[in-house]
């Protein structure tokens, strides 16, 4: 197993008003009326912007990791592996093979409720998803460089009007009032870090936040998503965390496993295939099989809290549109 993904259980919590403001945003300014011959551009005045610090020297455990990273996508693209396709004519489905892959990744969990990594009973739940605007926000650790801060903001920003655009629900990147952290944090930020997670979601599990403490090497990254409480099936905050040491095709690959999975689509399934919701990591970015999952989750004609046996009716129908089959 590879990457890992933890979805807690609905965790009572408030709503914090102040936690947006670990997100700074930038203040718009007025240009000031002037004649036509005083608009000549002018060199900016030294020190008005500082640069950025270079990141501090990556520790040794910090180094080990990246090598480690390194060697498992080359090991896994000489494989024939973490193909970037989405899926071809090698990889057929059918919609009840559509219809039953999504049961089984929305209607199941990957991991029991408030435990970490602890295997999940095989409980089916009821159908979560986000009722509100995601709003998304990226933060890094201060070991994480320049270039990769832009690339990685790229990227989730292109990716989340992706899923908006496959979902029809509204998701966008906000670092004014963001609901959706994720966190690109190295082996050296990630004990600076938890302070900011803890008061992001005051009411998070001890076992959750033991899992991002000592985050064992196989896991890559992970996603936990919150609702206001115990009886909501509606999220409404979700936290991301992604390796810094990752190189690229690693790093996307667990941009587009985490935020879809932060959306609803809690579990992996085996059988689901084309797909990156299934732990033998053929596929490293999102599928056909995979949009599919999504625009199913956020059909209106299901409803947030419905039962897989009130769902499957529906599904059945949605399913068949889908794949173009005749009613």
């Amino acid at each position: 197993m590879i990457r890992k993904t933890l979805l807690n259980s609905p965790c009572r919590r408030a709503l914090l008003g102040a936690a947006a403001l670990a997100f700074s945003a930038l203040a718009g300014c007025d240009l000031l009326a002037s004649k036509p011959s005083d608009m000549a551009p002018k060199s900016r005045p030294a020190g008005l912007i500082q640069p950025r610090p270079a990141p501090p020297a990556p520790s040794a455990a910090s180094r080990n990791l990246a090598q480690y990273y390194a060697r498992v996508q080359a090991d896994l693209l000489a494989q024939g592996l973490l193909r970037m396709d989405g899926g071809g004519p090698d990889t057929p489905y059918t919609s009840d093979m559509l219809i039953r892959n999504f049961e089984r990744i929305a209607f199941y969990d990957e991991y029991a409720p408030e435990a970490g990594l602890t295997a999940s009973t095989g409980a089916v739940k009821s159908l979560r998803r986000w009722n509100g605007p995601v709003r998304i926000a990226t933060e890094f650790g201060a070991s994480v460089d320049a270039e990769t801060r832009a690339t990685a903001n790229g990227e989730v920003r292109d990716y989340a009007a992706r899923l908006a655009r496959l979902t029809g629900h509204p998701i966008d990147m906000n670092a004014r009032k963001p609901n959706f952290h994720v966190f690109f944090l190295g082996e050296d930020d990630r004990a600076a870090a938890l302070p900011k997670i803890r008061a992001l979601v005051p009411s998070i599990s001890p076992a959750s936040m033991q899992v991002l403490r000592d985050l064992e090497r196989p896991i890559h990254c992970l996603v936990i998503a919150f609702s206001d409480n115990d009886a909501s099936d509606s999220y409404n905050h979700a936290i991301a965390l992604i390796r810094a040491e990752h190189p690229d095709i690693l790093r996307r690959a667990c941009i587009h496993e985490e935020l879809a999975q932060g959306l609803g689509l809690g579990n992996d399934s085996p059988a689901a295939r084309p797909s990156i919701f299934n732990d033998d990591d053929e596929f490293a970015y999102l599928t056909t099989h995979d949009e599919m999952l999504l625009k199913l989750l956020y059909d209106p004609r299901l409803k947030t809290g419905m039962s897989a046996e009130e769902a499957r009716p529906i599904l059945r129908i949605l399913g068949r549109e889908a794949m173009g089959d005749t009613l």
